[in-house]
Formats: C-alpha cells, structure tokens, sequence
C-alpha cells in the first residue's frame, strides 16, 4: 500500500528536492508526497511543490497569537491529508508537545549537527567555535525535547582548517540530501519503527561510513 508524505517547509526546499527525487527514483518505495505544507506564504519550497503537481498550502504562524492555536491550525490542515509520515524538511518552527505527540513514531525531522551535540540554531557557527574535528548531519524521531528524538541514521563531515560557516553548511546540507531519503526509506519499509522511546530495528544497517553512520542499535525484540 502506497504510503502518504506530507512535508512541512519554510524556506527554499532543498530537503524537499532530494526527497521528490527519491520518491521518483524507487529509493522511497511505494510512497507518495500529498502535500508540502509551509508556515511562510514566501517561502521557495512552495513553487517547488506546484511545479511538482502537490498541493502546496501556507498556514502562516503569524496569522496565530500562540504556539499552541498556530499547532492546532496546522495539524488539522495536516491531517486533511491523512499522511503515515510527516517530515520537517527545514521548517523553523518548535512544535508543541501535544502536535509532537500527536504524530509520535511517524514525525521525522532532519538537524545540521551530530546530535546530541549542538542542538537548536546557528550549529555550524558552534562547531566552528568548538573547534571540533567532524561536523554533520541526524535524521532523528521527533519527541516534546528540542532535536533530542532518537537518531535514526548520522552522516559525519569533516571539519577543514579553511572553513567557514558556509562552506561547512554546504557539506553538511550534501549530507542531508543523502541521508534523509534513507531515513524514510527505512521507515516506510517497516525495517525501522519508533517505540518505547527509541529507534527499534528489524533488520539493522551492517555497516557504517563517514559519510553515513548508524547509531547504536538495538534490534526490535
């Protein structure tokens, strides 16, 4: 059975590109993009959409007094599409927990970091700070604690002596092209689910690069 994509956006859809060609190509199996849905009437990723022939809304936050009225306005236009999965492909909006819980096991999001570390904003200005070795990207559940859900796949970048907060942000968004698609492949396949708080697998990846590291992992029981 075909399953349902809604993608939530606010900017220019890169994350949204690569998921399509994904979709098209077989890489995301038996899964159709129903809607892209974005909080900014300007944002790119909508002409992308259209162009696409997907429905392509705006539920614009500013339109809402709190976090909590914006959250119900999008999960009942959500939820006008019925999705199995709902992916935050650069939407720059905290969700409450009732919205998060609301869609538990089936909300992935996408972070420029390898979390845990350098949770929320300007990641690559803190990893440039920190003066670490290797930067990246997680595609991780999403759950109530800010970019804390558990990961589900990890690409590492290396951090070169010359960089600057936008050529690592480029590598990093490579490796975001490459690894979200794999996170739901997985996921729409059944081989990975989300349970009891954590990433359970049926059949775990057997190996891991640099540019695509596994997490931990513990097999469904």
């Amino acid at each position: 059975m075909t399953k349902r994509l809604v993608i939530l956006v606010s900017g220019r859809g890169s994350n949204l590109q690569s998921i399509l060609a994904a979709c098209r190509s077989g890489q995301i199996p038996d899964t159709q993009v129903v809607a892209v849905i974005s909080n900014r009437p300007s944002a790119r990723a909508l002409a992308l959409a259209m162009a696409a022939g997907i429905p392509a809304l705006t539920v614009d936050h500013r339109d809402y007094g709190t976090r909590t009225e914006f959250d119900a306005a999008l999960q009942k236009q959500i939820d006008e599409y019925a999705p199995d999965i709902v992916a935050l492909a650069g939407f720059m909006r905290q969700l409450t927990t009732a919205f998060v819980q609301h869609y538990e096991g089936k909300l992935l999001n996408v972070h420029p970091s390898l979390l845990p570390a350098f949770p929320g904003l300007h990641t690559h200005a803190q990893a440039l700070r920190q003066g670490v070795c290797w930067h990246g990207a997680s595609v991780h559940f999403v759950t109530a604690e800010l970019d804390a859900g558990p990961v589900i796949i990890q690409a590492a970048v290396a951090v070169l002596p010359a960089d600057d907060e936008q050529s690592l942000a480029t590598r990093v968004l490579d490796a975001e092209h490459r690894i979200y698609p794999q996170a739901l492949a997985w996921l729409v396949s059944g081989r990975v689910t989300y349970a009891a708080g954590r990433t359970q697998w049926r059949e775990p990846p057997q190996t891991a690069t640099r540019e695509a590291i596994a997490p931990s992992l513990e097999s469904s029981p």
